[in-house]
């Protein structure tokens, strides 16, 4: 298998952190630059037409472009620990939670960092007012996932699942969002700082 990487950008992070949870060595990685636009490349778009990554291509040369599908499919080959739930209830309510923030949260930080990191100017087709309309929903996303950890270690309980590695890099990718995390969100603060410090965080 081959991993076609995209470095430090979220989704990419995403399926690194959920092998390295999983205990199971990444497959052979394949640096794609961004930043150099190789995404764009004929040759990549041959494996992936939406040009976005990661990419995870089996050794058939089945290519598996979306990060929950990804991990989903790591997780029937490697199904401890269970990321995705043991039983039908844990894995209902890690779905609906990973659903949430994905829709909610992450995708709201994503477009304000699309829409208005001068970075991504060449990248994307900007547009501005997306951007705003976008940061003023994050507060509502926040405190929807701070009053979840107000009862629970994780997001979906006592262990860690998709639903944190999820909301995670979501909270990450604020900062290069220039989206500051606001004081009073202290269940953030506390489960995103014990986050941070597990090794998975580093891959």
């Amino acid at each position: 298998m081959k991993l076609y990487d995209g470095g430090r950008a979220p989704n990419p992070r995403r399926v690194r952190i959920f092998f390295a949870e999983k205990g199971v060595p990444l497959p052979e990685l394949v640096p794609i630059d961004i930043g150099a636009r190789e995404h764009k490349t004929e040759a990549f778009t041959r494996i992936n037409p939406l040009q976005r990554l990661p990419v995870l291509v089996l050794d058939d040369g089945t290519a598996l472009a979306e990060t929950v599908a990804i991990c989903r499919y790591v997780e029937t080959l490697h199904p401890e620990p269970p990321l995705f739930g043991r039983d039908a209830k844990e894995q209902a309510q890690i779905e609906m939670w990973n659903r949430r923030v994905e829709l909610g949260l992450f995708a709201s930080v994503a477009a304000v960092f699309r829409h208005s990191h001068p970075s991504m100017a060449e990248l994307e087709g900007q547009v501005p007012e997306w951007a705003e309309a976008n940061r003023e929903l994050i507060d509502d996303h926040l405190w929807l996932l701070d009053m979840q950890l107000a009862s629970n270690a994780f997001v979906c309980g006592e262990r860690l699942t998709i639903a944190d590695i999820t909301a995670g890099i979501a909270i990450d990718f604020m900062k290069p969002s220039r989206i500051p995390l606001p004081e009073q969100f202290g269940n953030i603060r506390r489960w995103h700082g014990e986050l941070s410090s597990r090794p998975s965080w580093k891959a």
